[in-house]
C-alpha cells in the first residue's frame, strides 16, 4: 500500500472492513468500483471497465456510475445476492486538508433494501434470523421499509419450514457454528434463493441479545414485549439489531416495537399446502390463478400487505373470526359507503414505507407532500366509518389518529409540488420563514434591477446591442459588440475579450451581483435546513403514522373482501367449535372466476368426525376430482381467515391445520423421486393431523407399483379412520376404485363419486359430487379422448377386464380388508353368502328377499353382482 495513492490507500483501508461487499467509493459526481469489484459490477451491470494506471506494469481495474442515478445500479446488484456498501463523503471537499474524509453510511442486502421504488409495493421484504437451541428454535424477522419486528419461537424444525414459507425473506441470518451449519444443511431447499449470512456465534448469546433490545428499546424489562421467556426468539431478535447496527449506521429510529407471535394463534400451513392450494401464487408462478390474486381488490399498497398476511394466517380464534365476517357482511350491505369509503382510501400512498423514509432521513419533499395528501383524506374516512354498527369497524375508527398537527405542519412548509432535488431550493413556501422571504425579495429585487440596468445603459449609450448577462464564471457582465465599443463610458471596466465583442463590469453591477448571488446561495441552504428540520420533526411522530397505517391497511382489506363478496354472492359462513364442516353448494372462489367454457357447478359437502369423517373419492381424471377437494380446502381456509365464502351456505368448526397431498412430482434438487416426495408429504400428514385437522389427499401411491400403490393408500386410510390421535376430516381422492370398499370395514368411512354419463362410448363429465363409488375410473374413455390408437384402447378393455375379476372373498368381505389383528370393522352376523359352489351369482339371487331391500342397499347388491359376473 505505500506505493498506493492517498485515495486508493483510503479505498482499501475501507474495502479491507466489508469484504463480502461491493464498494461503491464516492469520487466526486460517481461512485467509483475497483480491483475485483470492478470487474464483477462490470460484468453483473453491463457498464464499460477501465482500469488506473493504464499502461504501467500494475494496472488497476476500474468501473463507476453517476451517484445521482444509483439506485438501479444497486437494485440489480443486490437481485443478483451481492451486498452494496455506500461510501459517501463526510467532510465538504473545500474545506478538507489533505484527502477527503470518507465512510460507509449504509450496506444494502437483500433483506435490507431502504429504496422502496425496486421493491414490489404489495409485498413485504423481510430478513430473518433463526436461532437453533434446546429443543426449541428461535425466528425474528424484520421488514425495514415498514418496521415490522415480529419473533416467536417452534418446538420443530417443520415449524421452520413452515414459517420460512409464509414470511418468503429475501435474506436469512443463521450462526456461524455447528448448530447453525447443520440447521442450515436441513433446511436446504427452503434456503434456496435466499442470502444466508452466518454470523459469530456470540452474536447469538442470550444476555448480549437481551442487553441489546434493552437498549435498542429504552426499557427495562422484554415483558411488555411478551417475549421474557422465549430465549431462542430473543436471541434470534439480538442478531437482527446487531445485523442492523453493522449496515445501517444507526438510522432505523422507525423500529418502536418487538410484536411477539404465537403459532398456535393461527392455522397451520405447511409448505406443500401452501403451493398445492396456489395461496398466494399459482402453480406456474406469479399471483394469476391464485387466491390471493382473485381476493385482492386493495386500494393501498399496505392494505395489499396485509391480505397477503391473513391468507398466510387464518385464525383459529371464533371471536375474531365473526367479528371479521360481520364487519365484512355490514360492508357488502352498505355498498355506497363501502364506495365512498374504497375511493378515499384510493388516494392515501404507502404510509408504512413514507414513515420508514421519514424516520431514515431518506424522504424527499415529494415525499412529504404524498403523506400530507394522505393525511387529509383520514376525516373523511373517519366519518364514514362512524356510520357503521360492527364493533370492528368501529375499533379502527377509533385507532385511526387523523394526524392533524403533522398534516398541517407539512401543508404550511412544503410548496404543492416541490422538486425531487433538495439543494436546488423551490420547496419551501413563502410565509413559512421570515428570513427566507427576505432572501427571496433581495434575490427578485436583484434580478429586477439587472433587467432595469440593462435598459439604463442602453439608454445612457446609445447602444442598442448592449446585452447584461450572467455565466457561472465570471458573474453579471455587460457584452458590447466591437464594432460599438467607441461608444463605451469611462466607467466600464474591461473584464473579458472575445473574437466579436467584449465584456465589462461596473462597480453598480458588480455590488448587485454579490447580493443577488449570496441571497440565492443562502436560499438554498435556508430552504435545506428548514425541510431537515421539518423532516425530523415528522419522524418524532412515526409511532402514531405506523399504528395509523396499519388499521387502514385493515380496512382496506375488509373493504377489499367485501368488494369482491359483493361482485361473486360470497355468504357469511356459520363458525364453531363443532369440528363439522357443512357446505351448500360450495364453489372454487379462483376457477369459478376465470372464463370458462362450461358453467361452474356448485357441489356440497357434509363432513365431521362421528359418521362422515374419510370420504373416498373416485371417478375419470378431469372429472373435477382435484377441483372439488381444493375448494373444500379454501372455502375453509377463507372463512378462517375472515372472509365470505363462495357457497348458498356453509357452517364450519374450527380446523387447526390444512395437510394437502396433491399430484406427483420429482425433487432433483433434494434427489427425491416422485414416489418419495409422496411419502414424505404423507409421513408428515400422518405425524402431524389431529382431529381438529383437515385433510386433502389426491392420490396416495401412484408413484409406485399398483399393488403396493393400493396396499400404502388402504393402509394411510385405515390409519387415519382407526387412529384417536388423528382422526382427522380426510378427503381421499383416488383412482384406486378397490379403496371404496374401505366402506363395508369402516363406520365412518363413505363413498362419494364424480357423476359422468356413458354417451356413444364416450363420457360427459357433469362435474357433480353424488354418493357411492365409481366402479371404474374411465381411463380407457379419457385415454380415448386423448387419441390413442383403436387397437390399443380395445385390448386395454380387455386386461381390465380380466383384472378387475374376483375381489371378494367367500365371506362376502373385500379381500383387501383382511389382516392378521382382525382390521375388520365388527359387522352383525349374516348368513354365508358364498360357498364353494361354482354357480356364485345364482346362489346369491336365490337368498335375496327384494321385498325388504332399501334401494341403497339394492344398489350395493348390484354392484356386488356386477363383479361376481
Amino acid at each position: 500500500m505505500t506505493s498506493m495513492t492517498p485515495m486508493m490507500r483510503q479505498y482499501l483501508e475501507i474495502k479491507s472492513q466489508y469484504s463480502d461487499a461491493i464498494l461503491f467509493f464516492r469520487l466526486g459526481d460517481f461512485y467509483e468500483m475497483f480491483l475485483d469489484d470492478a470487474v464483477t459490477a462490470s460484468r453483473v451491470l453491463d457498464i464499460t471497465l477501465t482500469c488506473r494506471n493504464k499502461g504501467a506494469s500494475e494496472e488497476i481495474p476500474l468501473c463507476g456510475i453517476p451517484f445521482h442515478s444509483s439506485q438501479p445500479y444497486i437494485a440489480k446488484l443486490v437481485e443478483n445476492g451481492y451486498k452494496v456498501a455506500i461510501c459517501e463523503q463526510v467532510e465538504d471537499p473545500r474545506a478538507a486538508k489533505g484527502i477527503v474524509k470518507r465512510e460507509v453510511v449504509r450496506v444494502v442486502t437483500p433483506g435490507l433494501v431502504v429504496d422502496t421504488d425496486t421493491l414490489q409495493p404489495k409485498e413485504n421484504n423481510y430478513l430473518m434470523a433463526l436461532c437453533p437451541g434446546e429443543g426449541r428454535w428461535g425466528i425474528a424477522v424484520l421488514d425495514i421499509t415498514t418496521g415490522e419486528f415480529r419473533v416467536t419461537e417452534t418446538a420443530d424444525r417443520e415449524g421452520l419450514a413452515s414459517e420460512l414459507t409464509a414470511f418468503n425473506p429475501r435474506e436469512v441470518l443463521l450462526p456461524g457454528d455447528d448448530g447453525g451449519r447443520a440447521l442450515e444443511k436441513w433446511l436446504g431447499h427452503h434456503l434456496a434463493g435466499r442470502m444466508v449470512n452466518p454470523l459469530p456465534d456470540w452474536v447469538f448469546e442470550l444476555d448480549r441479545a437481551e442487553g441489546q433490545l434493552l437498549g435498542f428499546f429504552g426499557c427495562s424489562s422484554l415483558e411488555g414485549f411478551g417475549c421474557a421467556h422465549l430465549p431462542g426468539a430473543i436471541r434470534a431478535a439480538g442478531a437482527v439489531l446487531h445485523y442492523l447496527e453493522e449496515t445501517q449506521k444507526g438510522t432505523v429510529t422507525h423500529i418502536r416495537a418487538l410484536s411477539t407471535y404465537h403459532a398456535q394463534d393461527f392455522m397451520v400451513l405447511d409448505e406443500a399446502t401452501r403451493r398445492n392450494l396456489e395461496l398466494t401464487a399459482a402453480l406456474q408462478g406469479g399471483r394469476r390463478g391464485s387466491l390471493l390474486g382473485v381476493l385482492d381488490r386493495t386500494v393501498t399498497a399496505m392494505g395489499g400487505r396485509k391480505l397477503r398476511k391473513w391468507i398466510n394466517a387464518p385464525l383459529l380464534d371464533v371471536e375474531r373470526i365473526r367479528s371479521r365476517h360481520q364487519a365484512v357482511a355490514e360492508l357488502v350491505e352498505k355498498s355506497l359507503i363501502r364506495e365512498d369509503l374504497r375511493r378515499a382510501l384510493d388516494g392515501v400512498y404507502d404510509l408504512e414505507r413514507l414513515n420508514a423514509k421519514i424516520s431514515m432521513a431518506t424522504a424527499n419533499a415529494k415525499d412529504l407532500v404524498a403523506l400530507r395528501s394522505s393525511l387529509e383524506r383520514l376525516p373523511g374516512v373517519l366519518e364514514l366509518l362512524g356510520s357503521l354498527a360492527s364493533p370492528l369497524l368501529g375499533e379502527l375508527q377509533a385507532d385511526v389518529d387523523p394526524l392533524e398537527d403533522v398534516c398541517e405542519a407539512v401543508s404550511r412548509a412544503i410548496v404543492d409540488d416541490p422538486p425531487f432535488v433538495l439543494r436546488e431550493g423551490g420547496l419551501i413556501r413563502d410565509g413559512y420563514d421570515a428570513e427566507l422571504d427576505e432572501l427571496r425579495s433581495i434575490s427578485r429585487e436583484g434580478k429586477g434591477f439587472i433587467a432595469r440596468l440593462e435598459s439604463q445603459e442602453r439608454e445612457r449609450t446609445g447602444i442598442g446591442s448592449l446585452k447584461v448577462r450572467f455565466n457561472k464564471v465570471f458573474g453579471y457582465y455587460i457584452e458590447v459588440t466591437k464594432t460599438q465599443l467607441t461608444r463605451v463610458p469611462e466607467d466600464y471596466q474591461r473584464k473579458q475579450t472575445l473574437a466579436n465583442a467584449e465584456r465589462f463590469i461596473t462597480p453598480s453591477l458588480k455590488e448587485y451581483e454579490e447580493k443577488v448571488l449570496g441571497a440565492e446561495d443562502r436560499i438554498v441552504q435556508i430552504e435545506y435546513d428548514l425541510f431537515q428540520q421539518l423532516r425530523q420533526q415528522v419522524a418524532l411522530q412515526g409511532g402514531r403514522i405506523q399504528e395509523s397505517a396499519d388499521r387502514l391497511a385493515s380496512l382496506d382489506v375488509l373493504l377489499a373482501l367485501a368488494e369482491i363478496a359483493h361482485e361473486r354472492n360470497y355468504v357469511a359462513p356459520q363458525m364453531d367449535e363443532s369440528g363439522d364442516l357443512v357446505i351448500e353448494e360450495g364453489r372454487h372462489p379462483v376457477i369459478e372466476a376465470m372464463s370458462l367454457s362450461e358453467r361452474f357447478v356448485p357441489n356440497d359437502l357434509v363432513m365431521d368426525t362421528r359418521e362422515n369423517q374419510l370420504l373416498i373419492i373416485t371417478g375419470p381424471n378431469m372429472a373435477g376430482k382435484s377441483t372439488f377437494m381444493r375448494q373444500v380446502a379454501l372455502v375453509v381456509l377463507m372463512a378462517q381467515m375472515g372472509s365470505l365464502v363462495p357457497a348458498r351456505s356453509a357452517r364450519i368448526g374450527i380446523v387447526d391445520r390444512i395437510f394437502t397431498r396433491v399430484g406427483a412430482s420429482d425433487n432433483l434438487a433434494r434427489g427425491q423421486s416422485t414416489f418419495m416426495v409422496e411419502m414424505t408429504e404423507a409421513a408428515n400428514i400422518l405425524n402431524h393431523a389431529t382431529p381438529r385437522s383437515l385433510i386433502v389427499l389426491d392420490e396416495i401411491g401412484r408413484g409406485t407399483s399398483t399393488f403396493d400403490g393400493i396396499s400404502i393408500a388402504w393402509s394411510v386410510a385405515e390409519y387415519l379412520h382407526d387412529n384417536p390421535q388423528v382422526a382427522a376430516k380426510t378427503l381421499f381422492a383416488t383412482h384406486y376404485h378397490e379403496l371404496t370398499d374401505l366402506a363395508v370395514t369402516r363406520e365412518r368411512v363413505k363413498n362419494y363419486n364424480i357423476a359422468v354419463k356413458e354417451w356413444n362410448e364416450q363420457i360427459i363429465f357433469l362435474r357433480k359430487i353424488v354418493k357411492g363409488g365409481a366402479s371404474h375410473s374411465y381411463g380407457i374413455q379419457v385415454a380415448r379422448l386423448a387419441g390413442l390408437p383403436k387397437a390399443v384402447i380395445e385390448r386395454a378393455r380387455e386386461v381390465l377386464k380380466n383384472l378387475e375379476s374376483g375381489e371378494y372373498e367367500t365371506q362376502g368381505q373385500p379381500r383387501l380388508a383382511r389382516g392378521k389383528q382382525g382390521g375388520r370393522a365388527k359387522v352383525a352376523p349374516q348368513m354365508s353368502l358364498f360357498d364353494s359352489s361354482p354357480d356364485l351369482l345364482r346362489q346369491r339371487l336365490d337368498e335375496v328377499d327384494v321385498s325388504v331391500l332399501t334401494p341403497l342397499e339394492a344398489l350395493n347388491l348390484l354392484d356386488q353382482l356386477k363383479k361376481l359376473v
